[in-house]
């Protein structure tokens, strides 16, 4: 029933196969799709590939994700025109893996170049943010803030530009979709934490620990978001 994928855009190969069986009526409303483990093994992909291909799915209406429960092949499913099999975006892990990648070195710099009014405005940032860990787009947009702010320390228009570009990629409806189920006060508050450690690196001008912090929050960034959809999401609090 499942095809192992070679590896280009796997999660839209893998959305693809699932909604072919649900269109051919293989895979029967209201049924239940196998664990995330074991399709993985059935596609030969990693688990966070199925999750970003569930997300496409459930984006078009395909299935529907019941955290705790599993996900659930859905009864209506949205008209083929809504599809978004033709959208070949990139998915909500692999932009956070390209900014982990870029940030670290962004924030390297940033730390051999820090200011005092760099400083400054990075501290009114996390301010804003400390008050906001309620408000979900509030403190989305500190968080904005923060990243282009270090990038903006190094003083190349270039580099800032393109980590809001890279930024704004989560602006998907896809990413979005999996913000709703993983991101929330909790996760706020540990972002903010992550970002108070990347603040004092680069305020210590240490180059080295600056990356190092970066790479960690954005790392942590990715495993947030690549929880179980079989089980709740992890709270620290």
């Amino acid at each position: 029933m499942f095809v192992a994928l070679e590896p280009r855009r796997l999660y839209r190969q893998v959305a693809e196969q699932i909604r072919a069986l649900i269109e051919t009526g293989e895979l029967k409303p209201g049924s239940r799709l196998p664990p995330e483990r074991e399709l993985a093994d059935r596609f030969s992909v990693s688990r966070p590939t199925v999750r970003e291909a569930l997300i496409v799915l459930e984006v078009e209406g395909h299935i529907q994700i019941r955290m705790g429960s599993g996900v659930y092949i859905s009864s209506r499913p949205r008209p083929a025109q809504e599809s978004a099999a033709n959208d070949d975006s990139e998915g909500p892990l692999e932009i956070l893996q390209a900014r982990c990648l870029i940030e670290s070195g962004i924030a390297e710099e940033a730390a051999r170049l820090a200011t005092a009014e760099g400083l400054m405005r990075i501290d009114a940032i996390l301010e804003r943010m400390e008050g906001a860990l309620d408000d979900g787009a509030v403190a989305l947009a500190c968080d904005r803030d923060f990243h282009t702010a270090i990038a903006d320390i190094i003083g190349n228009s270039a580099l800032k530009h393109f980590t809001g570009l890279i930024y704004d990629s989560r602006m998907s409806p896809y990413f979005k979709k999996l913000a709703s189920y993983f991101e929330g006060p909790h996760t706020w508050k540990l972002a903010l934490e992550e970002h108070r450690i990347i603040r004092n690196a680069i305020a210590a001008r240490d180059p080295d620990g600056a990356r190092e912090a970066m790479r960690r929050h954005l790392t942590l960034a990715q495993k947030r978001f690549s929880e179980s959809f079989e089980e709740e999401p992890t709270r620290e609090d």
